[in-house]
């Protein structure tokens, strides 16, 4: 299929002079989606020759990653898949060892080495535990990415330093590369490695270029004449083709479904009844709506009709519900199950009835602060199941989240969010950041600089800040302040009025949460969340008024007796 991510892959296998096979390799080629959602996965371990079970360390390795990376969601990036899939193996192989009579000898237990490589998109992922090798074949040089992970105690012995199921917590390497059509990679074992020449290598593949699994079998072949006596194995991957897409393909896939006719009350569109407006812009309009079929109030958003020529406005649209498809949390909208035939672009998410936070800061100028925090741990409980999946909202303002009938807060529209894992995939449209609404936008976007869930913490504690005093924290300064000088005059105005009753810890934990630099913010939401319910000891001792306030008796009787000190020493001299 033109324009889809292609290779040729050769793999052997030998146990060449030893009684058993303590390698294992594989590869998985998925299908689309997957395909250009997660990639290609190739994978070799190696058994250490010292332990009995190493055979049985290398297959759960090398199975548990194919099966399982392709299970973790397609929002996070590969390097947190794959490290997330082998930190789990790790502990299985470790927690194996220590349960089984080797606890106390790790060499003899459930260890072996494992390499990846993982090709989506136009990049070239590489994990690496132990000494198996990654070479890249450049024009007639066999270039080695990865490092042997081995302590050479003398010429002729060395001890493995890292490997899988070898410690409790796993040391991997992670490299990656930007791929061109033809390029060509070998990952291979120490039984072949050490025994077989570059120059070797090279010829061959390079003379079999059109068979790479003859290739992988005259270089095991080769390492065994030269005396090889591990364990023999080695994949070669050749990039035929790699997914390039131009703007106008990319354009015609996004507009392949043709925009909705303008709805009006009672009117019956694609299987639903417009019951009335709900919220119109000029980049959409939303309507709730009833299924005809199940009854289920709806609502249900078009596009704007004057942005139809804008790919990239398009493409955040249908992002909306990729994204909420993906996340199941009580605090964030559900989109609905689509059971017919979609005619027109359009998303279907479930009826929230009740208001936005903006509305409700406008019924409530003067929240008690529990009902503040109630709202913001809400929130924060559906900004965490967003940030699980390495997506960052990137647009949290009043207007975005609602609260229905019970009480429950919900965070809505996902047009801005940023998704890690979709970052990877070449992609014909090159969004730009968004910023949503100046006053809660956190500022390094105004400095270019890419977003974290430390910048919806920004815009969550400029929300919490805004419900306990109407204003926000730095006005409309932080729009202005686009070099790093100028955010480093930034004054935070402190949450207190004359009015209202709040504990000056609070007003300490909103300040980090909304500093100008993210690495003076909380390190989790957990934290912020925390620290508004709970006093923070470091904030108490720095509010701490003086003595001479607390108890001017005290102070006063304290000077005097200093005083009274320093006029004996003088008279006694």
């Amino acid at each position: 299929m033109p324009n889809q991510l292609n290779i040729s892959i050769g793999q052997g296998t030998d146990k060449g002079r030893k009684e058993i096979n303590q390698d294992f390799h594989g590869a998985c080629i998925p299908k689309e989606p997957q395909l250009t959602s997660k990639g290609i996965a190739i994978a070799l371990a190696d058994g250490i020759s010292s332990s009995g079970v190493s055979q049985h360390a290398s297959e759960v390795a090398i199975k548990s990653f194919l099966e399982d990376y392709y299970c973790t969601p397609e929002s996070w990036t590969v390097k947190t898949s794959v490290q997330r899939v082998l930190k789990a193996t790790n502990s299985w192989l470790y927690l194996q060892t220590r349960n089984s009579p080797y606890r106390y000898s790790p060499d003899k237990g459930y260890v072996c080495t494992f390499t990846a490589l993982v090709i989506k998109s136009n990049t070239a992922h590489i994990f690496h535990a132990g000494d198996t090798r990654v070479y890249r074949l450049i024009d007639k040089n066999l270039e080695q990415i990865t490092e042997d992970h081995r302590l050479w105690v003398s010429k002729d012995k060395s001890y493995l330093r890292r490997a899988l199921g070898m410690k409790e917590q796993l040391e991997l390497d992670y490299h990656s590369f930007t791929l061109d059509v033809g390029d060509l990679f070998i990952l291979a074992t120490d039984g072949v490695y050490e025994f077989v020449d570059d120059k070797f290598i090279i010829e061959t593949v390079r003379n079999h270029v059109g068979n790479l699994d003859k290739a992988a079998s005259l270089i095991i072949e080769e390492a065994l004449q030269q005396d090889s006596t591990d364990n023999l194995s080695i994949q070669i991957i050749r990039i035929d083709q790699l997914p390039i897409q131009n703007a106008d393909e990319a354009y015609q896939q996004l507009t392949s479904l043709p925009f909705p006719p303008e709805l009006k009350p009672r009117m019956i569109f694609d299987g639903y009844e417009i019951i009335r407006d709900l919220h119109n812009s000029h980049r959409s309009h939303i309507y709730l709506a009833v299924d005809v079929e199940s009854k289920e109030q709806v609502a249900l958003k078009t596009p704007s009709i004057d942005l139809r020529d804008n790919p990239d406005y398009l493409e955040r649209f249908l992002m909306e519900e990729w994204v909420a498809r993906r996340i199941n949390n009580a605090h964030v909208v559900k989109p609905c199950q689509q059971t017919r035939k979609r005619n027109y672009l359009y998303i279907v998410t479930e009826f929230i009835k009740g208001q936005t936070l903006k509305q409700w800061m406008i019924d409530h100028p003067k929240p008690s602060v529990e009902d503040v925090r109630n709202i913001v741990e809400q929130i924060a409980k559906g900004l965490r199941a967003l940030h699980r999946q390495e997506m960052f909202h990137q647009d949290l303002r009043p207007d975005n989240i609602m609260i229905d009938q019970n009480d429950v807060v919900k965070i809505i529209d996902f047009g801005a969010v940023r998704v890690e894992g979709l970052k990877e995939i070449t992609r014909p449209i090159e969004q730009e950041n968004i910023l949503g609404t100046a006053l809660y936008t956190a500022p390094e976007y105004f400095l270019g600089e890419v977003g974290t869930q430390r910048s919806d913490m920004f815009s969550l504690g400029v929300i919490c800040y805004h419900m306990l005093s109407g204003r926000t924290p730095y006005g409309t300064q932080v729009v202005n302040s686009r070099t790093k000088a100028a955010q480093r005059r930034l004054k935070y105005r402190s949450v207190f009025s004359e009015d209202r009753e709040i504990p000056a810890w609070i007003d300490e934990a909103i300040k980090k949460a909304v500093h100008p630099d993210p690495h003076k913010r909380y390190d989790t939401l957990s934290e912020f969340i925390y620290d508004l319910r709970c006093p923070n000891k470091a904030f108490l001792s720095k509010m701490r008024p003086p003595l001479i306030e607390r108890n001017p008796v005290v102070f006063w009787q304290t000077v005097s007796f200093i005083l009274t000190i320093i006029v004996i020493v003088l008279l006694a001299r």
